[in-house]
């Protein structure tokens, strides 16, 4: 083989990583990142959360109160939770409850952050072991769910809540479901 076919010794090392980049490339540009949740459709889990200083603590009870409302899974030292933070804002600024979960961070960090960038939030906890992430089936944070006025889950968003997200992937989940905008 070494004498009459040398490029074999290159070719076909060549050609498996081409294959393996085509295969890895099909699965990044699928455009689906979202995983799906089994919890839409059902009752939000508890927020079993240890307060955050100076601010109010989120509970079930207020997943469980009229309107339609945002849990979002943040920290400190998230980037993309830095990217969607102004988007959060606004999207408080319309008139929405957004419920913060503060996931395995620095209550100091977690502070300070708020401090910098502003704070959507209608309250916060801490989850500082991430037990209650778990029980919301979060595997990568930021993440947000949607829950209605029943306290079930209506959307899961895998990652930052950007303007385009709340336009292409929230507010036709709040059409379908014939609820409006707060301040609409």
């Amino acid at each position: 083989m070494s004498g009459r076919h040398p490029w074999l010794r290159i070719a076909i090392p060549a050609l498996f990583f081409a294959g393996a980049a085509v295969l890895l490339l099909g699965v990044l540009s699928s455009g689906d990142d979202e995983r799906p949740s089994a919890l839409i459709g059902k009752p939000a889990p508890a927020l079993e959360l240890a307060p955050l200083d100076g601010h109010p603590l989120a509970t079930g009870a207020d997943l469980r109160s009229d309107g339609i409302k945002l849990v979002n899974f943040w920290a400190s030292w998230c980037a993309p939770c830095r990217v969607e933070h102004p988007s959060l804002e606004n999207i408080a600024a319309k008139g929405f409850a957004i419920y913060g979960v503060n996931y395995k961070d620095k209550p100091d960090n977690a502070q300070s952050f708020l401090s910098e960038l502003g704070n959507p939030y209608r309250a916060i906890g801490a989850d500082a072991k991430g037990r209650t992430a778990i029980e919301w089936g979060v595997y990568g944070i930021p993440e947000t769910f949607l829950v209605d006025g029943q306290g079930r889950i209506i959307l899961r968003v895998a990652g930052p809540v950007t303007s385009r997200v709340y336009r292409d992937r929230i507010a036709p989940v709040l059409d379908r479901a014939g609820i409006e905008e707060p301040g609409s």
